[in-house]
C-alpha cells in the first residue's frame, strides 16, 4: 500500500529571485530581494536602474534596502498600507541621497515589490518592472508599464504588437528618485493554490513572450524556474540586464471573502462565466 503523498500546510509558498548581467552589459543595474518572515508570509522585491541617470546601480540597490527594512519596521500595520509604505520610504531614500551627493544627482530607479501574507498578495509598482499572475493555463500582467508606449497602448493610440518594439518602449513616465512623493500603483488579490507569480524587469519579457515565461516555470520549483526564466533570455541575447524571481502558492489558501453590493454581485456573475 502506498503512503499517502503529504499535503503542504495552508497557505504556504516557495520563492527564488535570480539577477543577471545578460549579454552585452558590463554592469547589472538590476537590483533584488527576497525576504520570508514565515512560512506564510514574505516579500519579493526586483529594482532596475535607470541607466540613462546617472548611479543607476546605486539606486536600485538603495531602493531594495530600503524597501525591505522599512516593511520589517513597519510591523502591526495592515497589509495593504504596509508594502506601499515601504516603497514611499524607499523612494525618499533614492531622493535624499541624490540631493546629498553631487555625483549621483538624478539618479533613479523603477521598483515592484509584492508582499504575501496567508495567502492575500499586496504590491506596489512604480516604473516598467512586470508581475504576472499565472492560473489555470494562462498568464495575465498585473501591473502596468510606466512607459510612453504604456500610455498609448492604454489610450489606443498604439497596438501591443508596435509598442514592443517602438523606440520609447524604455522611455519611463515614473520612477522613483526623480522628486520627493512618487505616485504608486498598488494591487491586491487573493491567491489559490497552485497559483505561480512572475515578477520580473524587462531584461526578460522584453525577449521571452508572456506564453513562453508560463510555460517555462510550469511545473517547476521556483529556484529552477527563475534560473530557467534567465536563461531563456541570455539565450535570446537580451541586450539589458535580466531578473526574474518565481512565487509558488502550494498550500490551500482561504476563499476570498464575497463583496457586498453591485460590485460584488457583478464580480460573482463574472467568476461563474469564466
Amino acid at each position: 500500500m502506498e503512503a499517502e503523498q503529504q499535503q503542504p500546510a495552508a497557505c504556504t509558498f516557495e520563492a527564488s529571485v535570480v539577477s543577471d548581467v545578460g549579454t552585452e552589459r558590463e554592469h547589472n543595474e538590476d537590483q533584488c530581494a527576497c525576504f520570508v518572515e514565515s512560512a506564510t508570509a514574505g516579500i519579493v522585491a526586483v529594482a532596475d536602474g535607470v541607466s540613462s541617470y546617472p548611479a543607476g546601480a546605486t539606486a536600485s540597490k538603495t531602493a531594495i534596502e530600503a524597501t525591505v527594512r522599512s516593511y520589517r519596521q513597519l510591523t502591526g500595520m495592515k497589509l495593504d498600507r504596509r508594502m506601499p509604505r515601504a516603497v514611499q520610504q524607499a523612494n525618499i531614500d533614492v531622493y535624499d541621497l541624490s540631493v546629498v551627493v553631487p555625483e549621483l544627482r538624478g539618479m533613479a530607479t523603477t521598483l515592484t515589490a509584492l508582499a504575501i501574507e496567508d495567502g492575500a498578495l499586496t504590491a506596489a509598482h512604480v516604473g516598467d518592472c512586470r508581475l504576472y499572475l499565472c492560473r489555470g493555463g494562462a498568464i495575465m500582467q498585473l501591473t502596468k508599464d510606466h512607459t510612453v508606449t504604456g500610455e498609448r497602448v492604454r489610450m489606443g493610440l498604439m497596438s501591443e504588437k508596435r509598442a514592443r518594439s517602438h523606440r520609447d518602449r524604455s522611455t519611463l513616465t515614473r520612477c522613483l528618485g526623480r522628486e520627493l512623493i512618487v505616485a504608486i500603483d498598488r494591487i491586491a488579490t487573493s491567491l489559490r493554490q497552485g497559483d505561480t507569480l512572475i515578477l520580473c524587469s524587462d531584461g526578460l519579457y522584453n525577449v521571452v513572450a508572456e506564453p513562453e515565461m508560463m510555460e517555462i516555470v510550469s511545473g517547476r520549483p521556483a529556484a529552477a524556474a527563475s534560473r530557467a526564466l534567465v536563461d531563456a533570455a541570455n539565450e535570446r541575447g537580451t541586450p539589458d540586464n535580466v531578473s526574474a524571481a518565481v512565487i509558488n502558492m502550494l498550500g490551500v489558501t482561504p476563499e476570498p471573502p464575497h463583496r457586498r453590493g453591485v460590485l460584488g454581485r457583478l464580480g460573482r456573475l463574472i467568476g461563474r462565466r469564466a
